[in-house]
């Protein structure tokens, strides 16, 4: 078996008149984030993930925010994407684990139905996704609830 880790990031600004929408869940919030796509900073980050692990660039390379197939889209189906491209090079996710930094909503309520959202296109039981809440303690513009991040690792294998 052959291993391999990636890791991911994204970053949004907040905004009102956008629904805030993470792991594929629509938040009760004032304000989403500013995206081309649906903004979703928990799949963003594990898209990066998953793209590094196959040493394969970022989700603004791949999914470009200047191209209008892109406008709107659900973050969702960019992972859909990927995953079918994962798939299709022999490689399987073992899991995930992201951390997602925002000063509200709480978002642990939150978890299971991310993860419903998450598990059938990761193609990984709940047990194998890993998710972490946490504030910026008031620093930062993810401190001021002007922006909300998120980080993602991922452990893919594959049979060489």
């Amino acid at each position: 078996m052959s291993f391999k880790v990636g890791i991911g990031y994204d970053l949004h600004r907040l905004v009102p008149g956008r629904p805030l929408i993470i792991g594929g869940v629509k938040l009760p919030a004032d304000a989403g984030c500013l995206a081309h796509s649906d903004g979703d900073v928990l799949v963003h980050s594990m898209i990066d993930a998953l793209l590094g692990a196959r040493g394969e660039g970022d989700i603004g390379q791949r999914f470009p925010d200047d191209a209008p197939a892109f406008k709107g889209i659900s973050s969702l189906e960019l992972l859909r994407r990927v995953m079918k491209e994962i798939k299709e090079a022999g490689f399987r996710v073992v899991n995930t684990d992201s951390v997602i930094i925002l000063e509200k909503p709480k978002l642990a309520p939150y978890f299971e139905a991310m993860k419903a959202n998450l598990a059938p296109i990761l193609e990984a039981s709940p047990n194998r996704i890993g998710l972490k809440a946490k504030t910026a303690e008031g620093t930062g513009e993810v401190g001021s609830g002007l922006a909300v991040a998120a980080w993602t690792v991922v452990l893919v294998e594959a049979e060489i």
